[in-house]
């Protein structure tokens, strides 16, 4: 059960105490970059042998509930349709997923998973399952309940600032073709 959203108050980097969160939430944010890709914790969730790419194990999470276009695998990665398009053609290449065409419109490329990837998606989920349950299990069951809901809000937080990013860069780029053709 998710709490409501919080109201959006301000951020001052001049107040010391909101300098300071922000640079633990700065570092935080690192750590985690640095111990989610570090090669150990890499090698234990892809394997050694043969090893899955982060990008493919997204593919394949989305994959494995149901089949995809092209365009919405990339919507839902959120990255750009040649990304989708280049990470698809590595799993097809690895024999975990397989391209075919729409049945409604023979234009649009479907992508499913294969019999292979479900087994090496099942591999990986487990091994995940295993380091998250001893992740959360150093905390206490309300401490996981608020993990999760401030881990929520910071998702949001982030596509909103990721979505305000895409507006301003579009806001540029018209203000740009207004004053060149001007």
């Amino acid at each position: 059960m998710s709490s409501p959203p919080a109201e959006r108050t301000t951020f001052d980097f001049r107040n010391p105490v909101d300098f300071d969160h922000a640079v633990r939430i700065g570092r935080a944010w690192i750590e985690l970059r640095r111990g989610a890709g570090s090669a150990a914790l890499r090698d234990y969730f892809f394997g050694k042998e043969h090893p899955l790419e982060q990008g493919q194990m997204d593919a394949l999470d989305l994959l494995t509930r149901r089949d995809r276009t092209m365009k919405g695998l990339a919507e839902r990665l959120h990255i750009d349709p040649s990304s989708a398009t280049r990470a698809v053609q590595r799993i097809v290449k690895d024999g975990l997923a397989e391209r075919y065409p729409s049945p409604e419109d023979g234009r649009v490329v479907m992508v499913r998973v294969t019999r292979e990837g479900r087994r090496r998606h099942a591999a990986v989920a487990r091994r995940r399952e295993i380091a998250i349950g001893q992740i959360v299990g150093s905390f206490g069951p309300d401490e996981r309940a608020q993990l999760a809901d401030l881990m929520d809000r910071l998702i949001e937080a982030i596509d909103d600032v990721v979505a305000s990013l895409h507006d301003d860069t579009d806001d540029d780029a018209h203000r740009a073709a207004g004053e060149s053709s001007a």
